[in-house]
């Protein structure tokens, strides 16, 4: 019970706490002047006093043993034990990151770790932990687009809905431009100073109800920049595919249409990135976010609780009961 109550416990004054010193001191005094002490009557023996020892000779020293805790007590109050609360305030400027991500079905091809979809969705999930201070949210497309989670700071909530994207949720297909609609969408009406879309895909432009260069015109319109990236080894992947026999690998030839990625990030300010297995995907990640910094200010206030008053209080009640004691029932007579 002591220990907790010292748990996260400094002191204010901790150099008094050298005044612990003093115990032994009077500890070996009592000693010494015990062995000092001469009878007031003298008797020729003590044989037969033996037997006569009573209670009190027995508890003779708790008096002194309560003054060792008094002294303790008004030690450790010294010494001002208190517990330190840090209070942090946030002040800046955060940034609004919508995650624009393919799910479309040569997202499961395997020249990714274990596919393309799962490190993607790795490599965000990082991305978001490392952004404590930035709105952020999700925008899935395949042949049509949809919004996985809006903008939020409730980061536990978007590391959940990145988890539950999967292959399957939207018609097939590659919309960039719808993807890239939706994400503007959702960053249109946002009061931050920068704006910016992260828009992963792995092939070419085949569906959607809005064209890519309109949705790169809107994205510019409302001062959004846009990242690309290309996710994809060169050549061919082995990529999962269904037949009449069920599910089959075979090697799938990448396309993607670097040409349009990259037309989309220069035009909107942002800037095409190649992926070719997980780890320089996770790097284009880590570029990104070391591109588009949040101004952030925190400033740390350190409050402090005392809890030295417990220490006072049983300081003079240890105090006042030796004194009872040692003038009642341990009371010397001449």
């Amino acid at each position: 019970m002591l220990f907790d109550y010292f748990n996260n416990t400094t002191f204010g004054q901790p150099l008094f706490l050298v005044l612990f010193a003093i115990i032994p001191v009077l500890i070996y005094w009592k000693i010494v002047k015990g062995k000092r002490q001469t009878a007031a009557i003298g008797i020729s023996t003590t044989k037969g006093l033996s037997k006569t020892r009573s209670w009190k000779n027995t508890f003779q020293n708790v008096p002194f043993i309560f003054r060792l805790l008094a002294i303790s007590c008004i030690i450790i109050a010294l010494a001002r034990p208190q517990v330190k609360f840090d209070e942090e305030q946030s002040e800046g400027e955060g940034v609004d990151i919508i995650l624009c991500i393919d799910v479309s079905g040569s997202m499961t091809a395997q020249d990714f770790t274990p596919n393309r979809m799962e490190a993607a969705k790795k490599v965000a999930e990082n991305f978001v932990n490392d952004r404590p201070n930035d709105r952020i949210g999700i925008v899935i497309f395949s042949g049509e687009s949809f919004t996985q989670c809006p903008l939020t700071t409730d980061h536990h909530v978007l590391i959940s809905q990145i988890e539950q994207i999967r292959n399957g949720l939207l018609e097939d297909g590659t919309a960039i431009g719808s993807g890239l609609a939706t994400s503007v969408d959702r960053l249109r009406s946002s009061k931050a100073k920068s704006k910016v879309v992260i828009l992963l895909t792995d092939g070419v432009n085949n569906g959607g109800l809005i064209d890519p260069a309109t949705a790169k015109e809107i994205a510019k319109t409302f001062k959004i920049k846009v990242y690309t990236i290309g996710v994809g080894t060169d050549g061919y992947a082995p990529t999962p595919v269904s037949t009449p026999m069920g599910i089959v690998m075979q090697n799938e030839k990448v396309a993607i249409d670097e040409k349009l990625l990259k037309n989309i990030a220069d035009q909107t300010g942002g800037k095409y990135f190649r992926a070719t297995d997980n780890k320089s995907l996770q790097d284009i990640y880590t570029s990104i976010d070391h591109l588009e910094k949040s101004k952030v200010e925190i400033t740390t206030f350190h409050r402090f609780t005392e809890k030295f008053y417990p220490f006072v209080f049983a300081a003079m009640a240890l105090l006042l009961l030796e004194f009872i004691l040692r003038f009642t029932i341990f009371r010397k007579f001449p």
